[in-house]
């Protein structure tokens, strides 16, 4: 069984398009948004990603 502590999943968005990464991040060491920049397939650029609800 897993446990329930401080990871949360989060969904990274495209910026530029629709599509989504989802990843885990510590809330307590991380508080405030994600922002990445990985490869989005659908443009086929490296954009920037923010996390998203």
């Amino acid at each position: 069984m897993a446990k329930s502590g401080n990871r949360i999943i989060v969904k990274l968005k495209s910026t530029r398009s629709a599509y989504c990464y989802s990843t885990t991040k510590n809330k307590r060491s991380t508080p405030d948004k994600l922002e990445f920049r990985k490869y989005d397939p659908i443009i086929r650029k490296h954009v920037l990603f923010r996390e998203s609800k």
